[in-house]
Formats: C-alpha cells, structure tokens, sequence
C-alpha cells in the first residue's frame, strides 16, 4: 500500500514521539525502581516529595507511551498496511495476530494500572505500591510491542525518514 506524504510525515512523527518516550520512561523506572516500592515509602509522599515527583513523572510516561502506542501509532500502523482499524481491542487483536504484541489481556490490564496509579494515589499506600510495582513489570511490554510496531513500519519503508 502507498502512503500519501502527510500519512508518512505521521508515522514518523509517531515513531520519533514514541522513541523519544521509550528513553525517558526506561530513565524514570531505573532510577525509581532499584528495590521495589512499598506501602511504607507511600505513606509518606507528603515528606518525601523527591519520591512523589518521581512517582508522577513515572505514571505520566507511562501513561502517554502507552496511549501514543496504542491510541496513535497501532491504528496508523494498521491502516499503513491496508488494515481496517476498528475499536482499541479489535486493534489489540490484530496486533496480536501480527506477532507485535504478546497479550491484549496484559496490555489492558497496564491500562488499568495507569488509572490506578493516577486516582489512588493519595488514599491507599498499598494499592499504590502494588500498582506501580505491578506497572514495573509491564514496562517490557510497552517496551517489545513499540519496537515491533517501529520495525513493522521501517522495515516496510513506509516513512520516508
């Protein structure tokens, strides 16, 4: 399939964002998770702001690497290929029949760590500490499906960068 230029200028601009966020959020998590969070060091963010700006920074590039690979650059990846991009798990779906991702299932269940490092931030320190630790673990997911999708891409030449 041939991509007009602004669809190419797209895929590219995708693949820079993502690979631009692949780097920070590997940063965030190395320095946040030399031992694995816990309850204690939850309870008591309002002290240790170090630990709740890096708790921050770590939800929100999870967050947005996650929805630019898979709100953003999956459909366009799918429509690049000639695909009929449908509803997030329909995607998610073919994105497993492709080989590019390993699980839906684990893909949506980060989706809803996200949320959960975000809205129970303040009240329950263990939740908190088993969503971000959970989180944790995802990061090669995020990580594998966004290279796959990237190479799907560049190795079908379908941007012209």
């Amino acid at each position: 399939m041939t991509l007009n230029q602004d669809e190419q200028l797209r895929l590219a601009f995708l693949i820079r964002v993502i690979k631009k966020e692949q780097h920070h959020l590997l940063q965030t998590d190395a320095r946040l998770f030399t031992t694995p969070l816990t309850a204690k060091q939850l309870a008591s963010l309002e002290q240790n702001i170090s630990l709740a700006e890096q708790l921050d920074a770590f939800a929100s590039r999870f967050g947005r690497l996650q929805d630019n690979v898979g709100d953003k650059l999956l459909p366009a990846v799918l429509l690049a290929l000639g695909e009929k991009k449908g509803p997030v798990l329909d995607n998610l779906h073919k994105a497993e029949q492709f080989g590019w991702l390993s699980s839906s299932s684990d893909w949506i269940a980060a989706r809803q760590l996200r949320n959960k490092m975000v809205h129970e931030y303040i009240e329950d320190p263990e939740l908190l500490a088993a969503s971000f630790n959970t989180a944790h673990q995802f990061i090669d997911l995020l990580q594998h499906f966004a290279k796959q999708l990237i190479e799907a891409v560049e190795s079908r030449g379908l941007t012209d960068q």
